[in-house]
């Protein structure tokens, strides 16, 4: 065995041993320009694990303060900004606007230190240099060949994010496609060019293609009178739609994360439901009040607040579930869903329970406005004790919503309606009068809050919302 000496420079060791020839394989980076100082993509939530570069607010050149955001990504949640830890200037961007699954961890800019020449910044670039301690008359194994028509030594790919993004969108194979970027790398000028190809040969006509037999041919039966095709769906990109075809459409991160969501609520959380009607008489009467002093408050606000009070009064109903079973909350944080082009997504109103009215509209509104503008971030809409759903606004009656995990209660909101009722106690006899009457449907995890708890629960709602100057006070 041979021994060197190697100069002291970054290095990262790995050590193989294939047919008894063990090989060295040493990486560094080589700065010949300005040393970079590297910005990663980073975990922006909890739960995300890729994200997509919606705009770069800084552009290469740009001083940068510690704090200054230099773009605006979009995670599972929300598209949240990034903000520089360094001081210094941005020198490159390495991933543009637009780039879709980027993964955590990956190089997306370069900055230098200030007063450095930001122009002469050096991207790393990794250099493979291979000593052997084999016998001088053993050759090393020779280099995989470019091409990845061998099945046997499959070559690792390196795709573009917008590369990756076309391919898995429309399904092709990344071995199928001819990278031209530096070091093997398949841009998005080789995805697109596979695609057309690909395209060009679904569109090709039947005699040039070998053709699947007629759908009568293979089945006898003759096809069902509904239409529905005998042939498997196939999408064409850019072409008009035929019988049985469809068109994919990608899922954004904040999509694909509330799948999941719901379909981990409805999966594992045994959903219980509970209806009550309530009348909004007395919360009409005293917005007619507030608005004569200027006080603009809705109907939602004084939800919100009737359901903080009475979490509250009842905390046993103010828990969520963890794996190791019931948890009480000490806090009372209010989820409110909001409907966004993206998705829905729950800001919380934290302490609701301590805050008056006004302070919970002003709050409520400037979420909601944050939400639609993506511009929430990760504390805003993460730690929900309770979460409310209100669809009254679209006309719906009533309805029921699905728990957000790991919160053992969700309460859908209906709209108002009129209804002629007897009026108790009245001297003159039974009297009809109007109510404006709202039905809230509550959802409950019955591992947590039973039927008969969740029945409580709602009277005590009803008795807070109907009395509105007995809440309307922190």
């Amino acid at each position: 065995m041979q021994l060197c000496v190697i100069n002291t420079f970054p290095v990262r060791l790995h050590l193989s041993k294939k047919s008894n020839i063990f090989q060295l394989h040493l990486f560094h980076t080589k700065y010949t320009g300005v040393a970079p100082l590297e910005v990663q993509m980073p975990a922006l939530s909890p739960t995300m694990e890729e994200g997509n570069i919606v705009k770069w607010l800084k552009k290469e050149g740009d001083e940068v303060a510690a704090g200054d955001t230099l773009c605006e990504i979009e995670t599972d949640k929300a598209v949240v900004v990034m903000e520089s830890n360094d001081d210094g200037i941005l020198a490159k961007i390495l991933v543009q606007e637009g780039s879709r699954g980027v993964r955590l961890g990956t190089l997306i800019a370069l900055m230098v230190s200030e007063g450095e020449d930001w122009t002469r910044v050096e991207i790393p670039a990794l250099e493979a240099v291979t000593l052997t301690t084999a016998p001088p008359t053993a050759a090393p194994p020779d280099p995989a060949p470019p091409l990845t028509t061998t099945p046997s030594a499959p070559k690792q790919l390196r795709l573009s994010p917008a590369a990756r993004h076309i391919l898995d969108t429309h399904g092709l194979d990344a071995h199928l496609a001819k990278a031209t970027g530096p070091r093997g790398l398949i841009t998005k000028e080789d995805a697109l060019k596979l695609l057309n190809q690909s395209g060009e040969r679904l569109s090709a006509p039947p005699a040039a293609a070998v053709a699947p037999p007629a759908p009568v041919s293979v089945s006898p039966p003759i096809a069902p009178s509904t239409g529905r095709p005998t042939f498997p769906a196939l999408s064409v990109p850019g072409k008009p739609g035929m019988p049985g075809t469809f068109t994919e459409i990608p899922a954004s991160n904040v999509r694909r994360v509330i799948a999941q969501r719901l379909t981990q609520s409805k999966s594992t959380i045994p959903h219980a439901y509970a209806s009550v009607d309530c009348d909004l008489g007395p919360v009409m009467k005293l917005r007619k009040q507030l608005a004569t002093e200027d006080i603009k408050v809705s109907v939602n606000d004084f939800i919100i607040k009737a359901a903080a009070v009475s979490l509250r009064e009842m905390p046993e109903v103010n828990v969520m579930w963890s794996g190791d079973g019931p948890q009480a909350l000490d806090y009372i944080h209010i989820s409110i869903a909001v409907a966004t082009p993206r998705g829905l997504i729950t800001p919380i109103i934290k302490d609701a329970a301590n805050k008056g009215l006004q302070e919970i509209a002003a709050t409520a509104k400037a979420l909601a406005q944050k939400a639609r503008d993506g511009k929430l971030l990760p504390e805003e809409y993460q730690g929900g004790s309770f979460s409310i759903s209100n669809l009254g606004m679209f006309g719906i009656s009533e309805f029921s919503a699905v728990i957000n995990p790991p919160q053992a209660c969700i309460l859908a909101v209906g709209g108002t309606r009129a209804e002629l009722r007897l009026a108790p106690q009245n001297p003159d006899g039974p009297v009809l009068h109007t109510q404006q009457l709202m039905t809230v449907t509550l959802s409950s995890d019955g591992r947590l809050v039973d039927d008969e708890l969740a029945s409580r629960f709602l009277e005590k709602f009803r008795t807070n919302l109907e009395q509105p100057q007995r809440v309307s006070v922190p």
